[in-house]
């Protein structure tokens, strides 16, 4: 059996490139063999996966968007493969991995009249529709409830193609698969105050992921707390401009960027809480992987997963509209409460102990070998 992948861009500190590999693997054990699509691959190549690198030349995204299709198209006339999997909205697709948020409804929401004539806008409708306008033959692979309803509202998808998955945390982000002392030794290790308060902030694209209410809400910690405090952004992204507001609110000395870290889990290990209001996100696997290393979570109710930070009771979710006072609040609260920190962490730990937030490859690889469609 050979599955084609279908994959923009990969980098290794991605939420969908993480999910992307772990899915690519666990379908290549199986006995398959994978073939993978992109423009660019940073770091890790795995010995069980082929990976072609399709030749764009566009001077914009889309445009480079719109020449891997039509390379990609051709090449698989030439080279068939049993299914093709894809990451990013195309046509052509038989199942789709939808990591994203449904376009349609975020013009809808945020665009005016113009962007419509836009040739950017042109070709994201119609790569977003190719894949789930009414009677397409994709299956799609979905995170949240909340995908699926803006999607159906645009395109009438039927029902019947959209299948939920769980979510997909590494084992080894996990509380339990920790040393005892991980928390003191990483602190040690890099210059952290035993009792320093930790805030975290984890994920590339820093604008849509809220990394200004992060600074604005650390910046808004009593001056005592404050000073004994530090904000941790870890992500692929410019940070200048962010950089230039901490030092504008006074807590530029107080902020890190870190540009991506092969030790996050560690890092989550050492932290007091994970914040990420994000603006925009489908789904947010690092929420998830907070719970699952038992580290207290505040978040915004855009966020696909932020509905298992209240099922776990481990943090607070920001209702919309968004209100920066109650995040500062939220973040005063769970910095000077420590009774109410140690109890968001102890039900974190629970839940990642008593729930499934950990098969997403298992089912994916199941979908993706049966012998005919979902």
């Amino acid at each position: 059996m050979i599955i084609a992948f279908c994959l923009y861009k990969y980098f290794p500190f991605g939420g969908l490139q993480r999910d992307f590999l772990r899915i690519a693997k666990t379908v290549a054990q199986r006995g398959a063999k994978v073939r993978v699509y992109v423009l660019s691959w940073q770091e890790e190549r795995p010995d069980n996966v082929e990976i072609v690198t399709v030749p764009a030349t566009a001077s914009t995204n889309h445009g480079k968007n719109k020449e891997y299709y039509q390379w990609v198209h051709q090449h698989l006339l030439q080279h068939p493969v049993d299914k093709v999997i894809g990451f990013n909205k195309m046509p052509g697709l038989d199942i789709y991995y939808a990591a994203d948020v449904c376009y349609a409804e975020k013009v809808a929401k945020e665009k005016g009249f113009f962007y419509k004539l836009t040739p950017r806008y042109r070709h994201f409708a119609a790569f977003e529709e190719a894949v789930f306008r009414k009677g397409a033959k994709t299956e799609l692979l979905m995170l949240t409830d909340r995908q699926i309803n803006d999607f159906k509202k645009h395109y009438g998808t039927e029902e019947a193609r959209f299948h939920i998955l769980p979510p997909g945390i590494y084992p080894d982000r996990k509380y339990s698969a920790h040393a005892p002392d991980c928390r003191e030794a990483f602190r040690q290790e890099n210059d952290i105050g035993a009792n320093e308060f930790l805030v975290l902030q984890v994920g590339s694209d820093f604008s849509r992921k809220g990394v200004d209410r992060s600074i604005r809400a650390f910046a808004a910690l009593p001056d005592m707390v404050k000073a004994n405090a530090r904000l941790v952004v870890v992500g692929q992204d410019k940070p200048g401009k962010f950089e230039a507001l901490a030092s504008q609110l006074g807590v530029k000395n107080r902020v890190w960027f870190y540009a991506g870290r092969n030790d996050v889990s560690n890092l989550m290990m050492a932290a007091d809480v994970l914040i990420h209001p994000a603006y925009q996100e489908a789904a947010g696997i690092v929420l998830l992987e907070a719970i699952a290393a038992g580290l207290p979570v505040l978040t915004t109710e855009v966020c696909g997963y932020a509905h298992y930070i209240d099922k776990a009771q481990c943090g607070e979710v920001i209702a919309e509209p968004f209100s920066q006072d109650q995040l500062n609040a939220a973040l005063v609260k769970v910095a000077t409460d420590e009774t109410q920190r140690r109890q968001w962490a102890e039900n974190a730990r629970h839940y990642a102990d008593t729930q499934d937030i950990y098969s997403l490859p298992e089912k994916v690889a199941d979908m993706v070998m049966a012998p005919s469609s979902l």
